[in-house]
């Protein structure tokens, strides 16, 4: 392991940290409001040390390896979210800083579990860097690095795969630095098309910026402590509810889309399950919901829409308090937090593509009782799935589900139901947010001790980083020359 590398990219990370801090900076120098002091300390301390980090003196090879790519990832979002937590606690805004961090952790990895009370208090410039923290983590606080650092070379690949979301890290193109860029670029792009969108149904080009930014990096922060259904706005739910959609979806296929490959993408068997998960859970919640609770059949759909495209992409936004609905249709959130959004996409939690296999996969050893002597391969888009990759879903899966189990066990002691301990754990763990109960819609996650925001902190960053990135460090293996 190549220690002198990771702690020189390490440093490159904090100053790419700190730029991103400047803009928050610059409005609340517009606003001049008090959050001003604490950015520019809160810059000047990462600057600096992010400055004194990496200019270390490399000797030998600078090639980056496998452990030095899965170091570099843990240790960088760690790092990212401890000087991330800054602005907010030299502010005051968040005195605590296990709070601060907390709540960094929860910006960074796309989560939206928040610690505030009262949002509305914040001063611009703390939310705008709270949501900014979802934008810069929903593509991957690393694939910046990888784009415009010339050290990072082909080891980059490294990185981009410890990073990216998926049992696959795909290369959209040959070069790992192109790929990173191109996928930088649709994500501007897109960004830029829900900013337009929510100007135009009102909202003010703040609000529109904050929550693009929570949208396309599925992480669910607002400057309203009635999420999005503080705007009560028909035209603002579709428009986040389209878009969190497309958050959800795999990144790469809008390069096809840009390339011409229509059916390829049409016949994407990832895409296709994702979007039938949708429409089949829409469908079923507009019904029992229109019998029970709303007026009419477009509120029923509006709310029922809104709803489930934010919990299987994980973005945590919320236009009603879902507590209120059946208990059919809570249940039906409930696995959708399990579900999650394609491989590829800023979502979070398991990732349509492994249920997906897992069912094949179910579906081949049933066919293999009833035919002992056949050969049947697990496709997905006309191509076998090697068995090497069904093993590392398979094991993925059973871990996620080991964790969950676990992490509720862990979380009960702080003296809550078994609903809250285990929604908090899967809205965590599967970067999603809110949950049920005790972490209701309508509720934080300031109750809970110390130790509790910082074991829920950790299950984010396993949940965002596909559990294997951060716990392979804790392999002694790992550190062995």
């Amino acid at each position: 392991m190549n220690k002198r590398i990771i702690v020189k990219v390490l440093g490159y990370i904090l100053l790419i940290l700190a730029l991103g801090m400047v803009i928050p900076l610059l409005i609340a120098i517009s606003k001049q409001q008090y959050d001003v002091m604490p950015f520019v300390l809160s810059i000047g301390i990462t600057a600096f040390t992010g400055a004194g980090m990496s200019q270390i003196p490399i000797k030998g090879k600078t090639k980056i390896k496998t452990r030095d790519g899965l170091a570099i990832v843990t240790l960088g979002w760690l790092l990212a979210s401890a000087f991330g937590a800054l602005p907010f606690y030299i502010s005051g805004s968040i005195p605590s800083y296990v709070d601060a961090f907390f709540e960094t952790v929860s910006g960074f990895t796309t989560t939206g579990a928040t610690i505030i009370n009262d949002i509305e208090v914040l001063p611009m410039g703390i939310l705008f860097w709270r949501s900014f923290t979802h934008w810069i983590g929903g593509m991957g606080i690393l694939v910046v690095a990888v784009a415009i650092l010339p050290m990072m070379g082909t080891g980059g690949f490294h990185v981009f795969k410890a990073e990216s979301p998926g049992p696959v890290a795909d290369r959209i193109v040959p070069r790992i630095k192109d790929t990173a860029k191109i996928l930088y670029a649709t994500y501007i792009i897109i960004s830029f098309a829900e900013f337009i969108l929510l100007l135009i149904g009102g909202m003010t080009p703040f609000e529109s910026a904050v929550h693009t930014f929570a949208t396309l990096g599925t992480g669910g922060f607002s400057t309203r402590n009635a999420s999005i259904g503080g705007f009560n706005n028909a035209y603002i739910y579709i428009v986040i509810s389209v878009f969190m959609m497309l958050s959800g979806t795999n990144f790469s296929l809008y390069y096809d889309v840009y390339k011409g490959k229509w059916r390829d993408v049409l016949r994407n068997s990832e895409l296709k399950f994702y979007v039938g998960i949708i429409v089949a859970t829409v469908l079923a919640i507009t019904i029992n919901m229109n019998m029970d609770l709303y007026h009419n059949w477009f509120e029923s759909f509006q709310h029922a829409f809104f709803q489930v495209t934010s919990i299987i992409t994980t973005t945590g936004y919320t236009s009603f308090d879902y507590e209120q609905w059946t208990t059919f249709s809570k249940a039906i959130l409930f696995m959708l937090m399990f579900v999650g959004g394609s491989a590829g996409s800023t979502g979070g939690s398991i990732k349509v593509v492994r249920i997906l296999a897992l069912i094949k996969l179910v579906r081949r050893e049933f066919t293999r009782i009833l035919h002992p002597r056949s050969v049947v391969a697990v496709k997905l888009n006309n191509q076998a799935v090697p068995e090497n990759v069904l093993l590392n879903i398979a094991s993925f899966f059973m871990l996620y589900i080991l964790i969950f189990v676990f992490g509720t066990m862990l979380i009960s002691l702080e003296g809550i139901s078994m609903l809250s301990a285990g929604s908090a754990v899967a809205a965590t763990l599967g970067n999603i947010g809110p949950g049920f109960d005790f972490v209701g819609p309508t509720n934080t996650y300031s109750e809970f001790s110390n130790a509790g925001k910082l074991l829920l902190s950790f299950f984010m960053l396993l949940g965002r980083l596909e559990l294997f990135t951060v716990l392979a460090l804790f392999s002694p293996k790992f550190w062995k020359q």
